[in-house]
């Protein structure tokens, strides 16, 4: 009586542990797919307002930088200088800077605070 259950090499996975947590993805990771996904997206939109199945005529009419818009179709970025600028100021290194020194700063008052109860207590 052959299994192939037994087939060397088979891992076999108890069904009382259920299924193995994804592995979670580093910051370095999360960041590389983030941009992988979005290049990927915006040229399957770029081709699509490329395509013949596109009402260009109702979806100009309907922005507020008709353009722009059409610079994006033809190939331009999707965003300006300005506004990755802008983005880098709130989200990019001078953010996590300033994060940090707001948590330095509350773990100042935490020890502060525990300083006081003990010199009331003593």
């Amino acid at each position: 009586n052959w299994c192939w259950c037994n087939l060397p090499g088979r891992k076999v996975q108890s069904s009382k542990l259920g299924p193995t947590p994804p592995r979670l993805l580093t910051e370095e990771e999360f960041q590389l797919q983030g941009e992988l996904e979005t290049r990927k997206a915006l040229a399957e939109l770029r081709s699509f307002c490329q395509s013949p199945q596109f009402s260009a005529w109702t979806t100009v009419s309907r922005i507020q930088s008709p353009k722009r818009f059409a610079d994006f179709v033809g190939g331009a970025s999707h965003v300006t200088p300005n506004e990755v600028s802008a983005h880098e100021r709130e989200f990019g290194l001078e953010s996590l800077s300033i994060d940090e020194k707001l948590f330095e700063e509350d773990d100042d008052d935490e020890e502060e605070e525990e300083d006081v109860s003990d010199s009331s207590a003593g």
